[in-house]
């Protein structure tokens, strides 16, 4: 014991220090030190995959306490409730949950941020398996928020319940779990009723207090809800990945390796989107994606998303965005950011 209550005291000590070290620099530069407080570059030497998973929890967590403690108190909206996968997402990208706000849908995210209600807002931007967030893309057009960060978060759907798996009549999820496990639940439990809910949390608290009923969700929610794990990770597809885009005022320094999303809106004539892409490959710039989304009201007319390899600061980037903004009917800067680490 006496062991144990010496690193605990190391620990603290070394946790007070961090929290000195992020003033100083903040006293000393006015910029938020290591935005969000992130650790990096901190890793084991040949780190096994559970040591790796372990130090990236803690690395978070600590990042989030000291920098919620010395430099600003946050607040950060998501999707809600309480164990949602955007709880998830927001929790690995900035480690203290006890600023987590949960908000009822992805629009007041948004609306959270721009009545300065909250820091931060933690929104889905596009799953591997059923591509782009609608809702979210919606949001960007009306209300062109400031991105400041993305985080990967693997997506694994896992059938819980309080009843054996053969007296279980109906499933509750959300509509992209349900359609994300579809072939596993047409398979293995044909004739139970899909029940679509507003979340994966809700749906876990729904079965918790209903006969013979049934959630797809994670193992978290099944955990705080007391449900049984009947089946683990019945998507249909095991690599399946949500991208979520955290959202802010706030501008992001360079780090050598980030990425830059921008919303624009060209006139509707021939060439005009591909003499963009000449625009783009002229300054020598990579696109990870882009995605079409139609202008309300207007049959056959869209805006484009994109995103690209690069930072803002960069003249290459900034040439780009110069030219296009000449073109375009409509150009929204929104944000250069770090790439997100798995």
């Amino acid at each position: 014991m006496e062991r144990l209550s010496e690193i605990d005291a190391q620990i603290l000590a070394l946790a007070k220090s961090r929290c000195d070290v992020l003033a100083e620099i903040q006293r000393q530069s006015g910029a938020e030190a290591a935005s969000f407080g992130t650790l990096r570059g901190v890793q084991a030497a040949n780190p096994s995959a559970d040591q790796e998973d372990f130090a990236q929890r803690l690395q978070r967590f600590v990042a989030g306490i000291t920098f919620q403690t010395a430099v600003r108190r946050t607040s950060i909206a998501y999707l809600g409730p309480e164990f949602s996968y955007s709880y998830s997402a927001a929790a690995k990208f900035f480690g203290a949950i006890d600023s987590l706000i949960p908000v009822n849908t992805i629009g007041a995210v948004f609306e959270e941020i721009a009545s300065s209600h909250s820091t931060y807002g933690v929104v889905p931007i596009e799953n591997s398996t059923d591509g782009r967030i609608v809702d979210t893309l919606t949001m960007f057009i009306r209300k062109p928020i400031r991105i400041c960060g993305e985080v990967l978060l693997p997506i694994h759907h896992n059938l819980l319940a309080k009843c054996d798996r053969k007296d279980i009549r109906e499933v509750y999820s959300k509509p992209q779990a349900l359609s994300q496990c579809r072939a596993w639940l047409t398979s293995h439990l044909p004739e139970a009723r899909w029940v679509e809910v507003a979340s994966t949390a809700v749906a876990a608290k729904i079965a918790s207090n209903t006969p013979n009923a049934a959630a797809v969700a994670s193992r978290e929610a099944g955990m705080h809800h007391g449900l049984d794990i009947i089946a683990e990770c019945i998507e249909d597809n095991k690599d399946n990945v949500t991208r979520f885009a955290i959202i802010g005022d706030e501008k992001v320094a360079a780090t050598g390796d980030d990425k830059t999303s921008l919303m624009f809106q060209v006139p509707h004539q021939p060439g005009a989107l591909a003499d963009v892409m000449v625009m783009f490959r002229d300054n020598g710039l990579n696109l990870t994606w882009i995605e079409s989304f139609p202008v309300p009201g207007k049959a056959n007319e869209y805006f484009f998303f994109v995103e690209l390899e690069g930072h803002e600061s960069q003249a290459n980037v900034r040439a780009a965005l110069n030219a296009l903004a000449k073109t375009a009917l409509r150009l929204d800067f929104l944000g250069s950011y770090p790439k997100a680490r798995n």
